[in-house]
This record gives C-alpha cells, sequence and structure tokens, in this order.
C-alpha cells in the first residue's frame, strides 16, 4: 500500500493520480481527507474532477450527508473494506490524505477511545446553544490543551467530542491517543511525504482559494443553505464554508471572508506538517520537484521496499 500524506494544497491528489496510472499493477485511490466524504461539498473540499473520478476509481467521495458525523474510527473501518477489495483486484491501494489522525487510524491501529454518551452529547450540545462554542473551546483547553492546541477554534463537532469523551471517562482523548496500540492491527506502506516551503506553500493555499471562489464556491455555498442545511452541521467544519455561510448571511464582505479562510487554511497547514514531522517512516519530497518529475516517488513504490 502507499499513503500520499503532507499539508494541504502541496499537489497530494495530483500525485496520487500519477501513481494510481504509472505503478505496474495499477492503482486505485482511497480518500483520507475529513471532508471530501461528504455530498454536495465540492469546491472548497477540492475534490477530484470528474475527468479523474473517469481515469482512476476513487473510494470514500461523496459517501456522507453533510449531516452524518465521520470518525477516524470509521474512516478506519470503511478504508480497510476498501483496501481489501483493492487488492483482491490485485491493484495498489493508494490512500491520499492530510488528516494526520485518520492516517494514523488506519496504518497504526485505531487508539481504543470510549463510546459516545447520549446524554452527555445532548448536555454538550445545549451548552452550546446556550453559552456558545467559545466557552466549550476553553473548557477543552483546560482539561484537555494538548487536544486544543491541535483542533481549530471553530471545530464544533471535535471540540464536543473530545469534551464527550473527557466528561464520559475522565481521562482526555489525547491520553486515550497515546494508548493506541502500535504494532496491533498495523498495515504497512510506503508513506510519501510531500512538503514546500513555508512562504511556497501560503502562497500555493491563497491561490487554490482565489481558483475555488472563480470556480463558484459562493454559489456552492448557497446552494446548500438555500437546501436547509445548517453551518452548524458536520459537513460544515471544511474551512471557508462557515466563512462563508457568514458573507451571504450580510456578516461580513466577500473580500474578509476569503481572508479569513486563506488565514485559516494556513493554520491548518501548519498543524499539518507539524503533525507529520513526528510521524516516523516516512519518504519526504519536495513537491515542486515531484510536480516536475516524479519517476523518483514512481520509483519507489514500485521497488522491493515499496511492495
Amino acid at each position: 500500500m502507499v499513503a500520499v500524506l503532507g499539508p494541504t494544497a502541496v499537489g497530494k491528489s495530483a500525485l496520487g493520480m500519477v501513481l494510481a496510472e504509472g505503478l505496474p499493477e495499477g492503482g486505485e485511490i482511497v480518500n483520507a481527507d475529513a471532508l471530501q466524504v461528504y455530498r454536495g461539498m465540492d469546491i472548497g473540499t477540492a475534490k477530484p474532477s470528474a475527468d479523474d473520478l473517469a481515469r482512476v476509481p476513487h473510494h470514500l467521495i461523496d459517501i456522507l450527508n453533510p449531516e452524518e458525523r465521520y470518525s477516524a474510527g470509521e474512516f478506519a473501518r470503511r478504508a480497510r473494506a476498501a483496501i481489501g477489495e483493492i487488492r483482491d483486484r490485485g491493484r495498489r491501494p493508494i490512500v491520499v490524505g492530510g488528516s494526520g489522525l485518520y492516517l494514523r487510524a488506519l496504518l497504526d491501529g485505531i487508539s481504543p477511545v470510549p463510546q459516545g454518551d447520549a446524554r452527555v452529547r445532548q448536555e454538550l450540545r445545549d451548552e452550546l446553544a446556550r453559552n456558545g462554542l467559545q466557552a466549550l473551546y476553553e473548557e477543552l483547553r483546560r482539561v484537555d490543551p494538548a487536544t486544543a492546541g491541535r483542533l481549530p477554534p471553530g471545530d464544533s463537532q471535535r471540540i464536543l467530542r473530545a469534551l464527550e469523551v473527557a466528561r464520559t471517562s475522565g481521562a482526555p482523548l489525547s491520553e486515550w491517543i497515546a494508548r493506541r496500540p502500535y504494532g496491533q492491527d498495523r498495515m504497512e506502506a510506503v508513506r510519501v511525504g510531500l512538503t514546500l516551503p513555508r512562504s511556497v506553500l501560503y502562497d500555493a493555499i491563497e491561490q487554490r482559494v482565489g481558483r475555488m471562489m472563480e470556480r463558484g464556491w459562493v454559489d456552492e455555498v448557497e446552494t446548500l443553505l438555500s437546501g436547509g442545511l445548517s453551518p452548524a452541521l458536520p459537513g460544515f467544519q471544511a474551512i471557508g464554508y462557515r466563512q462563508i455561510a457568514r458573507h451571504l448571511r450580510g456578516e461580513c464582505s466577500l473580500e474578509r471572508a476569503i481572508e479569513e479562510t486563506v488565514r485559516a487554511t494556513r493554520r491548518y497547514a501548519k498543524r499539518q506538517l507539524t503533525w507529520f514531522r513526528k510521524e516516523p517512516g516516512i519518504h519526504w519530497f519536495d513537491a515542486r520537484r515531484v510536480a516536475r518529475d516524479p519517476a523518483p516517488v514512481v520509483d519507489l513504490c514500485s521497488s522491493p521496499i515499496g511492495r
């Protein structure tokens, strides 16, 4: 198996396509992005194009409605099933995405995190309605600073989940994750990481947000909202959707929404880089060189170490 990872906007999807079409046995892509699973949220999550989907089979794209919850455990379960089917066809699974926790759950085994508690979950939702998300985020910073540090302040779904774990089990989510069973249910993979100098990556993020706006991102969000969807739904955790929703409600200008989206995406990329630098066994490549000549990556994944 191959895992292509790295920060947002670095070129992971393009490399996944190159590998799928360039490896001797051919490959199929398994999406490890936490938000491309949501139907109707296409532009802002940078889903593969219709042409890419026609050229190479993709898995775990458009499998949930925006109101449905998704988790690292659910991803790992679905991804393992897809990987098994791909292998049965004699092809190479190529896992592509930037969600570090999701990739860890798949490759190293899921953490033994407690199941949810419906009563505690409802209590948290009531507190969210009464006091707002910032109050809950401050509570998370007190009880689980490690988890709070890796979550953006607007990620209501994961903030509520982390507090639910802490209140239900008496131990913070970060402690449960630290207990993950390395070597148990582990999946071997060639881990290919793409990287760029920080300034180049930040410019790429700004340019990609601009292209998304040109493709009709505002219209996409307006369609979702006019269909009765709430910005509080899990699917709206994707950076940019809530910012554009605020603009459409008249709470900020479009220019401000774009600025906030670029800034939030850059912060997210920084957190991704911090996470992946701590992960072992990654073969790092400069994304600019790979874009010009992907042969070294293809050779790595085709060699005995890649098998």
